[in-house]
């Protein structure tokens, strides 16, 4: 079995443990970070295989991370409407279908949020709260 190095960061101290305990039952090397800026830096060091970050976290540069993680693929960029119903999705999902959560949590109004998921068809159907 290889082991694998891999950058930690998250802000939730408990979550963080958990998982640093069970990376090291696994025979991992976890290297924990504190920062956006410490896991940028820990990332243009070569030997990680694995990274696993809160992307919450307020001082994360996700630029600075992406260019740390090495040069872009060369396919296709998806196009934006398939990205905004992904996220959207997802967000839902987080939220347990709550929409006026959700809107609160992507920065959009309610009523946004209503006609993104008539319009990319994320309704569940009618009996679905909203």
């Amino acid at each position: 079995m290889k082991t694998s190095h891999v950058l930690v960061l998250d802000r939730n101290q408990a979550r963080r443990d958990a998982l640093v305990g069970a990376l090291k039952v696994e025979g991992h090397v976890p290297v924990v970070v504190e920062s956006g800026a410490d896991a940028a830096r820990a990332l243009a060091v070569p030997g990680l295989d694995l990274v696993v970050i809160d992307l919450a976290i307020p001082d994360l540069a996700l630029g600075t991370l992406r260019a740390a993680l090495g040069p872009e693929q060369s396919a296709e960029p998806e196009p934006l409407e398939a990205v905004e119903r992904q996220h959207i999705a997802q967000a839902l999902k987080f939220t347990g279908g709550n929409k006026r959560r959700t809107a609160h949590l992507l920065g959009i109004a309610r009523s946004t949020l209503l006609a993104k998921v008539r319009k990319y068809r994320l309704d569940a159907g009618p009996e679905t709260p909203e």
